[in-house]
């Protein structure tokens, strides 16, 4: 169609009136903080050049900067980055396995906190791959569930807030083995994850 612009391809610089994306001012801002952590800026150049390239408009307000990092040959644009490939491992879990780390989620619900996937780990997660990451997992966060139960008492706003993480813990953990249960890959928020 004559009169309408057309998007640069891959590997193509786009014309400079041509109006940023914010995965493009994105972009620029990584260049830049790669490049400040090389030691090519200093802090005053830094700001100067992520506040340029945080509220530019156009691809001519990118352009400098990206000229200034690579000279007139400016950096190739890179395309947006695949997402990951589904996980595969093998065969699907059967029944037992799933039942077996549900169990390792569920059993914090009740009020048994990293008993389940101990012995999940300590059993079958030896043979079963999915048991021994759902075992993990729940580990993890029923340690940092209890960690916090033993931190927090020392603050009068975690004695307050103890009893809600609780109850957080108890829905999350139902979660988790409603998850575990349908082969799903649940991962608990805020959880320090020390066992690997």
């Amino acid at each position: 169609m004559a009169g309408v612009p057309k998007t640069p391809g891959p590997g193509q610089v786009p014309p400079a009136h041509l109006r940023v994306t914010n995965q493009d001012r994105e972009h620029v801002v990584e260049h830049v903080k790669a490049a400040y952590a090389d030691g090519r800026f200093d802090k005053f150049e830094f700001d100067d050049r992520l506040e340029r390239a945080m509220t530019a408009r156009t691809h001519g307000d990118l352009m400098p900067i990206m000229t200034e990092l690579y000279g007139s040959m400016a950096a190739p644009r890179i395309a947006p980055p695949m997402p990951y490939p589904p996980v595969r491992h093998g065969r699907a879990p059967e029944s037992n396995e799933r039942l077996g780390a549900a169990a390792g989620h569920l059993l914090m619900a009740v009020g048994i906190p990293v008993v389940g996937p101990l012995v999940l780990l300590l059993t079958g997660a030896k043979t079963s791959a999915y048991m021994r990451r759902q075992a993990l997992e729940a580990l993890n966060f029923q340690l940092t569930v209890l960690g916090a139960t033993v931190l927090l008492p020392i603050t009068v706003i975690g004695v307050v807030l103890l009893p809600v993480i609780w109850v957080a813990a108890v829905v999350l953990s139902i979660v988790g083995g409603v998850s575990a249960l349908s082969e799903g890959n649940f991962r608990y928020p805020l959880t320090v994850r020390l066992v690997k």
